[in-house]
Protein backbone atom coordinates (compact mmCIF):
# COMPACT_ATOMS: atom_id res chain seq x y z
CA UNK A 1 0.00 0.00 0.00
CA UNK A 2 1.19 3.17 -0.93
CA UNK A 3 2.03 6.59 1.17
CA UNK A 4 -1.17 8.59 -0.99
CA UNK A 5 -3.02 5.35 0.01
CA UNK A 6 -1.99 5.44 3.77
CA UNK A 7 -2.88 9.24 3.72
CA UNK A 8 -6.35 8.61 2.56
CA UNK A 9 -7.32 5.97 4.83
CA UNK A 10 -5.96 7.91 7.49
CA UNK A 11 -8.49 10.78 6.69
CA UNK A 12 -10.77 8.87 6.58
CA UNK A 13 -10.14 8.16 10.37
CA UNK A 14 -9.60 11.34 10.94
CA UNK A 15 -13.33 11.77 9.41
CA UNK A 16 -14.52 9.16 11.64
CA UNK A 17 -13.25 10.42 15.52
CA UNK A 18 -14.15 13.83 14.01
CA UNK A 19 -17.98 12.45 14.00
CA UNK A 20 -17.59 10.08 17.27
CA UNK A 21 -15.95 12.73 19.47
CA UNK A 22 -19.93 14.38 19.98
CA UNK A 23 -20.98 11.25 21.00
CA UNK A 24 -17.90 9.99 23.15
CA UNK A 25 -18.16 13.68 25.32
CA UNK A 26 -22.10 12.53 26.29
CA UNK A 27 -21.18 9.09 27.00
CA UNK A 28 -21.66 7.14 30.50
CA UNK A 29 -18.12 5.42 29.48
CA UNK A 30 -16.26 8.83 29.77
CA UNK A 31 -18.40 9.90 32.22
CA UNK A 32 -17.43 13.48 31.47
CA UNK A 33 -20.21 15.03 33.49
CA UNK A 34 -19.45 13.72 36.42
CA UNK A 35 -16.48 13.66 38.94
CA UNK A 36 -14.00 13.56 36.46
CA UNK A 37 -11.22 10.96 37.74
CA UNK A 38 -8.67 10.69 34.56
CA UNK A 39 -6.30 8.43 37.25
CA UNK A 40 -8.47 5.82 36.66
CA UNK A 41 -7.93 5.07 32.70
CA UNK A 42 -4.15 4.05 34.52
CA UNK A 43 -3.15 1.16 35.60
CA UNK A 44 -0.96 1.02 38.95
CA UNK A 45 2.19 0.31 37.13
CA UNK A 46 2.45 2.43 34.28
CA UNK A 47 2.61 5.11 37.46
CA UNK A 48 5.36 3.56 38.68
CA UNK A 49 7.41 2.83 35.08
CA UNK A 50 6.27 6.50 33.96
CA UNK A 51 8.26 7.69 37.44
CA UNK A 52 8.45 11.36 38.80
CA UNK A 53 6.41 13.94 36.02
CA UNK A 54 6.84 17.06 38.39
CA UNK A 55 8.05 19.68 36.33
CA UNK A 56 8.69 17.46 33.09
CA UNK A 57 7.73 18.36 29.61
CA UNK A 58 5.52 15.42 28.36
CA UNK A 59 3.69 14.78 25.40
CA UNK A 60 0.68 12.45 24.78
CA UNK A 61 0.04 11.46 21.35
CA UNK A 62 -3.40 10.70 20.07
CA UNK A 63 -5.23 12.15 22.83
CA UNK A 64 -8.59 12.09 21.87
CA UNK A 65 -11.07 13.99 24.36
CA UNK A 66 -7.46 14.65 27.09
CA UNK A 67 -8.42 12.67 30.32
CA UNK A 68 -5.21 10.80 30.35
CA UNK A 69 -3.21 14.03 29.36
CA UNK A 70 -5.37 15.63 32.46
CA UNK A 71 -3.84 13.16 34.69
CA UNK A 72 -0.53 13.49 33.68
CA UNK A 73 -1.09 17.31 34.28
CA UNK A 74 -2.17 16.20 38.05
CA UNK A 75 0.84 14.57 38.56
CA UNK A 76 3.04 17.56 37.97
CA UNK A 77 3.85 17.46 34.56
CA UNK A 78 4.01 20.46 31.55
CA UNK A 79 1.29 18.13 29.55
CA UNK A 80 0.66 18.39 26.13
CA UNK A 81 -1.94 16.75 24.26
CA UNK A 82 -2.07 16.09 20.54
CA UNK A 83 -4.78 14.70 17.99
CA UNK A 84 -5.57 14.63 13.99
CA UNK A 85 -9.72 15.17 14.90
CA UNK A 86 -10.39 18.80 15.61
CA UNK A 87 -13.58 18.32 17.73
CA UNK A 88 -11.72 16.12 19.88
CA UNK A 89 -8.91 18.51 20.62
CA UNK A 90 -11.62 21.18 21.10
CA UNK A 91 -13.49 18.93 23.65
CA UNK A 92 -10.14 18.18 25.05
CA UNK A 93 -9.79 22.15 25.29
CA UNK A 94 -12.89 22.62 27.08
CA UNK A 95 -12.38 19.77 29.82
CA UNK A 96 -8.81 20.88 30.58
CA UNK A 97 -10.36 24.77 31.27
CA UNK A 98 -13.04 22.97 33.31
CA UNK A 99 -10.63 21.26 35.24
CA UNK A 100 -8.72 24.25 35.82
CA UNK A 101 -4.97 22.41 34.11
CA UNK A 102 -2.67 24.17 32.60
CA UNK A 103 -2.59 21.55 29.36
CA UNK A 104 -1.69 22.82 25.88
CA UNK A 105 -3.39 20.86 23.02
CA UNK A 106 -2.46 20.61 19.33
CA UNK A 107 -4.15 19.65 16.59
CA UNK A 108 -1.96 17.24 13.78
CA UNK A 109 -1.54 13.94 12.63
CA UNK A 110 1.50 11.87 14.27
CA UNK A 111 3.46 11.99 11.29
CA UNK A 112 3.74 15.85 11.58
CA UNK A 113 3.94 15.99 15.22
CA UNK A 114 7.96 17.71 14.58
CA UNK A 115 6.64 19.93 12.69
CA UNK A 116 3.38 21.12 14.53
CA UNK A 117 4.93 21.51 17.16
CA UNK A 118 7.81 23.53 16.07
CA UNK A 119 10.78 21.23 17.09
CA UNK A 120 10.21 21.13 20.77
CA UNK A 121 11.62 18.16 22.46
CA UNK A 122 9.64 16.49 25.62
CA UNK A 123 11.26 14.29 28.62
CA UNK A 124 8.07 11.78 28.28
CA UNK A 125 6.00 10.61 25.11
CA UNK A 126 3.29 8.76 26.09
CA UNK A 127 0.89 6.86 24.17
CA UNK A 128 -2.51 5.28 25.73
CA UNK A 129 -4.71 2.54 24.68
CA UNK A 130 -6.18 2.19 21.25
CA UNK A 131 -3.74 4.15 19.59
CA UNK A 132 -0.90 2.29 17.42
CA UNK A 133 -3.63 0.31 15.67
CA UNK A 134 -4.67 3.73 13.49
CA UNK A 135 -1.21 4.29 12.51
CA UNK A 136 0.24 2.05 8.99
CA UNK A 137 3.74 2.67 9.36
CA UNK A 138 5.63 2.03 12.78
CA UNK A 139 8.96 2.74 11.45
CA UNK A 140 7.83 6.28 10.68
CA UNK A 141 6.17 6.56 13.72
CA UNK A 142 9.03 5.50 16.12
CA UNK A 143 11.40 8.16 13.84
CA UNK A 144 8.89 10.92 14.90
CA UNK A 145 9.11 9.53 18.62
CA UNK A 146 13.19 9.56 18.81
CA UNK A 147 12.77 13.57 17.42
CA UNK A 148 10.20 14.62 19.86
CA UNK A 149 12.37 13.13 23.15
CA UNK A 150 15.59 14.62 24.13
CA UNK A 151 18.34 12.78 24.86
CA UNK A 152 17.79 10.31 27.69
CA UNK A 153 14.04 11.03 27.17
CA UNK A 154 11.21 8.23 27.55
CA UNK A 155 9.32 7.05 25.57
CA UNK A 156 5.71 4.94 27.39
CA UNK A 157 3.22 3.05 25.05
CA UNK A 158 0.63 1.17 26.73
CA UNK A 159 -1.35 -0.62 24.26
CA UNK A 160 -4.37 -3.25 24.07
CA UNK A 161 -2.32 -6.37 23.76
CA UNK A 162 -2.47 -7.48 19.59
CA UNK A 163 -3.87 -10.99 20.89
CA UNK A 164 -7.09 -8.49 22.24
CA UNK A 165 -7.07 -6.76 19.12
CA UNK A 166 -6.84 -10.46 17.22
CA UNK A 167 -10.14 -11.48 19.51
CA UNK A 168 -12.03 -8.53 17.29
CA UNK A 169 -14.87 -6.02 19.09
CA UNK A 170 -17.48 -8.60 20.10
CA UNK A 171 -19.19 -11.89 19.51
CA UNK A 172 -20.82 -12.13 16.28
CA UNK A 173 -24.73 -12.58 15.46
CA UNK A 174 -25.06 -16.11 16.93
CA UNK A 175 -22.37 -16.56 18.60
CA UNK A 176 -21.46 -18.22 22.30
CA UNK A 177 -19.19 -16.69 25.06
CA UNK A 178 -16.29 -18.37 23.17
CA UNK A 179 -13.16 -16.48 22.79
CA UNK A 180 -12.36 -16.69 18.94
CA UNK A 181 -9.41 -15.27 16.75
CA UNK A 182 -11.30 -13.22 13.90
CA UNK A 183 -8.29 -10.55 12.97
CA UNK A 184 -4.40 -10.87 12.49
CA UNK A 185 -2.47 -11.33 15.42
CA UNK A 186 0.95 -9.68 13.22
CA UNK A 187 0.49 -6.92 11.14
CA UNK A 188 1.38 -6.78 7.14
CA UNK A 189 -1.98 -8.05 5.64
CA UNK A 190 -3.48 -4.51 5.19
CA UNK A 191 -5.89 -2.51 7.35
CA UNK A 192 -8.86 -4.06 8.79
CA UNK A 193 -11.92 -2.16 7.84
CA UNK A 194 -14.72 -1.24 10.00
CA UNK A 195 -18.62 0.27 9.11
CA UNK A 196 -19.64 1.07 12.75
CA UNK A 197 -22.68 3.29 13.27
CA UNK A 198 -22.18 2.70 17.34
CA UNK A 199 -18.47 3.06 18.79
CA UNK A 200 -16.95 1.85 21.72
CA UNK A 201 -18.91 3.64 24.16
CA UNK A 202 -22.93 4.12 24.96
CA UNK A 203 -24.79 6.62 23.51
CA UNK A 204 -26.76 7.18 20.30
CA UNK A 205 -25.23 6.11 16.60
CA UNK A 206 -22.51 8.29 14.65
CA UNK A 207 -23.87 10.69 12.33
CA UNK A 208 -21.61 11.05 9.87
CA UNK A 209 -18.36 9.16 8.69
CA UNK A 210 -18.48 5.50 10.01
CA UNK A 211 -15.65 4.53 8.17
CA UNK A 212 -12.36 3.51 9.63
CA UNK A 213 -9.54 1.52 9.13
CA UNK A 214 -7.03 0.00 11.56
CA UNK A 215 -3.79 -1.79 11.33
CA UNK A 216 -2.45 -4.99 13.07
CA UNK A 217 0.98 -4.40 15.07
CA UNK A 218 2.61 -7.23 17.05
CA UNK A 219 4.27 -6.52 20.15
CA UNK A 220 7.50 -7.20 17.88
CA UNK A 221 6.61 -4.93 15.40
CA UNK A 222 7.20 -2.35 18.28
CA UNK A 223 9.35 -3.25 19.70
CA UNK A 224 11.78 -3.29 16.29
CA UNK A 225 10.28 -0.16 15.42
CA UNK A 226 11.80 1.39 18.29
CA UNK A 227 15.17 -0.27 18.73
CA UNK A 228 15.66 0.36 14.14
CA UNK A 229 15.18 4.73 15.44
CA UNK A 230 18.08 3.96 18.08
CA UNK A 231 15.84 3.43 21.00
CA UNK A 232 16.34 1.41 23.83
CA UNK A 233 13.94 -0.77 25.16
CA UNK A 234 13.77 -1.45 29.36
CA UNK A 235 10.87 -3.23 30.06
CA UNK A 236 7.67 -4.88 28.83
CA UNK A 237 4.95 -5.73 30.67
CA UNK A 238 1.73 -7.63 30.04
CA UNK A 239 -1.23 -7.43 32.14
CA UNK A 240 -4.76 -9.64 32.21
CA UNK A 241 -6.85 -6.58 33.44
CA UNK A 242 -8.61 -4.07 31.18
CA UNK A 243 -10.41 -0.43 32.15
CA UNK A 244 -13.67 -1.54 31.69
CA UNK A 245 -15.75 -4.78 31.16
CA UNK A 246 -15.05 -6.10 27.39
CA UNK A 247 -16.72 -9.83 27.80
CA UNK A 248 -19.78 -10.00 29.79
CA UNK A 249 -18.03 -12.71 31.75
CA UNK A 250 -15.54 -10.66 33.46
CA UNK A 251 -15.24 -9.51 36.95
CA UNK A 252 -13.92 -7.04 38.52
CA UNK A 253 -10.29 -7.04 40.27
CA UNK A 254 -9.20 -5.23 43.67
CA UNK A 255 -8.17 -2.48 41.35
CA UNK A 256 -11.28 -1.58 40.20
CA UNK A 257 -10.38 -3.03 36.71
CA UNK A 258 -11.78 -6.52 34.78
CA UNK A 259 -10.41 -9.60 34.25
CA UNK A 260 -10.95 -13.20 32.66
CA UNK A 261 -11.75 -15.62 35.29
CA UNK A 262 -10.51 -18.05 32.68
CA UNK A 263 -8.21 -18.21 30.73
CA UNK A 264 -5.60 -15.63 31.83
CA UNK A 265 -4.53 -13.65 28.87
CA UNK A 266 -2.67 -10.63 27.62
CA UNK A 267 -5.11 -7.97 27.17
CA UNK A 268 -2.90 -5.11 27.98
CA UNK A 269 0.42 -4.42 27.46
CA UNK A 270 3.13 -1.66 28.68
CA UNK A 271 6.61 -1.02 26.87
CA UNK A 272 9.21 1.81 28.53
CA UNK A 273 11.77 2.74 26.07
CA UNK A 274 14.98 5.31 26.19
CA UNK A 275 16.36 7.44 23.36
Amino acid sequence: MTSAEHARLMRANQANWDARTPVHVTSRFYGLDEDLDPERWFAAFEWEDLGELSGRDVLHLQCHLGTETLALARRGARAVGLDFSAASVTAARDLAAKSGLDVTYVQANVYDAVTALKGRRFDVVYTGKGALCYLPDLDRWADVVAALLRPGGRLYVVEFHPLLNALGPQPGPGEGPELLLRHDYLGGSGPVHRDATYTYTDGPAVEGATDSYEWMHGVGEVVNALTDAGMGVRRLRESDELPWPRWPRMVRTDSGWWRLPEPRIPLLYGLLAVR
